[in-house]
């Protein structure tokens, strides 16, 4: 496969950024879009140009480090449903296809160097609360606290977030709800995290506001990019612990 490329190139936060385009040549269809940055990044290293900087970690869609926008759709297309960047192929582009390869677009994003962001803000805000004072360390009894089915799967769905960033790329208001929906909902619908409750969810939606996400406007672009397919009711759920959890603390 030959294709064009036009990638972000921005050689620090403060410096001025660019389209720069490149040819992909002899492209294997069955690469993944990692894999021809790859290749393309040997090539410019044997011309003596300046590689293009990109995130990755596991490249097997676990950890959502390749955080990559393509044709304007964190992760790219977005036909292609709970796909990271890493588990984009090729093939799934066509021949002499123009792809336009960018960062994630967010104010709380700042980029560091050409394709790579700072998203420590979503780090920052599983700090404030995202945790539970259960003791941990050992394994308990399994039949010791009985959890109905429905909310340990609810549980489960939201748990599956991997903080990659896309909804917040994707949203017009580059909301961090999605993310912070599905953190608040793993813990608050389960026994263990009770204790915490209202205080987990007063303080990380307290932290998302510092970190300058906007607001959900219910464009559910959010639920179409990610790639853990988490569903936009874990907003549903936030906006309801967070109403409660205002009322306890006016209460007390």
């Amino acid at each position: 496969m030959n294709l064009k490329l036009k990638v972000w190139r921005q050689k620090s936060a403060t410096a001025e950024g660019r389209l720069a385009e490149y040819e992909a040549r002899n492209i294997p269809p069955d690469a993944s879009f990692l894999e021809m940055l790859d290749i393309l990044n040997e090539e410019l290293l044997a011309k003596g140009d300046e590689p293009i900087a990109f995130d990755h970690d596991c490249r097997e869609g676990i950890c959502g480090s390749c955080s990559l926008t393509i044709n304007g759709i964190p992760h790219g297309p977005v036909n292609l449903s709970a796909t990271t960047t890493c588990q984009l192929y090729m093939r799934k582009f066509t021949d002499g296809q123009t792809i336009y390869i960018e960062p994630f677009r967010a104010r709380s994003f700042p980029i560091v160097r050409d394709l790579i962001v700072d998203r420590s803000a979503l780090d920052r805000i599983q700090r404030s609360g995202g945790y539970v004072t259960a003791r941990a360390g050992s394994a308990p009894d399994g039949n010791a606290i009985l959890i109905p089915k429905t909310e340990a799967d609810s549980a489960m769905e939201a748990a599956a977030c991997i903080g990659c960033g896309a909804c917040v790329a994707s949203c017009p208001n580059a909301s961090a709800m999605l993310f912070v929906g599905a953190k608040v909902s793993h813990l608050n619908r389960l026994p263990q995290g009770q204790p915490e409750r209202h205080q987990r969810t007063l303080n990380m939606v307290k932290k998302m506001d510092e970190e300058g996400f906007g607001n959900c406007s219910n464009h559910y672009e959010c639920e179409a990019v990610c790639p853990a397919e988490i569903p936009v009711t874990v907003i549903t759920q936030l906006n309801r612990d967070y109403a409660a959890a205002s009322v306890s603390k006016a209460v007390s």
